[in-house]
């Protein structure tokens, strides 16, 4: 990283908290709050992460640092969740976050190509991300890659892993694809897992899951009563009263 003097740096204040581009379609907005979500249930108790979606970060590694990258979604470690006075982030001010570089960055392709493989790829290179993921269903054989790429930085430059999902031991989790129930809707999203490659359920599948679980209980609870009902009768029948047994 170039280390420019802090004082003379801009604060976050004065900095545009976006680029104002347009996603392509609604993927680019709902899988990195998919995954936002589901980090405030997996890391509920813990208040040293922070996941921004859609914002910029600002940076000294590029030409100059009041131009932000603006990944779809990225997710730094070791700092708060929100600002000192519980306030929110406009943008990401790595040198407002104690030099803390993202440790992990999200990059979905669209109809637009957006140099995901080329130019960002090298800014994240540089700004020293260490997992850089670019999810492309649909575009995967227009570009000459894999739908789903996860690259570490190794070395200074990124390579290209394999495996899904993909564990990642810096987190503590795994991100890979998965076929996820989303407003009632069965649809291919991105999620995250835990070390035995299981992955974590968002909010609204815990809740059908309790749901279908108390329903089982229900259902045992009375068969085993219409069991000892049955065994009652039988005892009736054979003239012994089951009330005194």
């Amino acid at each position: 990283m170039v280390y420019v003097d802090r004082h003379i740096l801009p604060n976050s204040d004065e900095l545009p908290c976006c680029d104002d581009t347009p996603v392509d379609n609604e993927d680019q907005n709902f899988l990195p709050n998919y995954l936002l979500f589901l980090l405030e249930l997996i890391w509920q108790q813990r208040n040293d992460w922070y996941f921004g979606v859609d914002m910029g970060i600002y940076h000294t590694t590029g030409v100059t640092p009041k131009v932000p990258v603006v990944p779809d979604g990225f997710l730094s470690l070791g700092v708060p969740r929100r600002k000192p006075g519980n306030k929110s982030r406009k943008s990401y001010v790595v040198w407002e976050e104690d030099n803390t570089v993202p440790i992990w960055v999200l990059e979905m392709v669209s109809w637009t190509p957006g140099n995901e493989y080329d130019n960002k790829l090298e800014i994240y290179q540089k700004l020293g991300v260490l997992y850089y993921v670019i999810y492309n269903p649909e575009y995967w054989q227009r570009d000459r890659h894999q739908p789903f790429e996860v690259y570490k930085l190794i070395d200074g430059h990124y390579q290209l892993q394999l495996g899904e999902p993909y564990w990642m031991p810096e987190i503590g989790l795994a991100i890979g694809r998965s076929q996820g129930k989303v407003g009632g809707i069965d649809r291919e999203v991105l999620s995250w897992f835990n070390p035995q490659g299981q992955r974590y359920l968002s909010a609204e599948e815990q809740a059908q899951r309790a749901q279908q679980q108390a329903q089982q209980a229900q259902q045992q609870a009375q068969q085993a009563q219409q069991q000892a009902q049955r065994l009652a009768n039988r005892l009736r029948e054979m003239g012994v009263d089951p009330d005194t047994l």
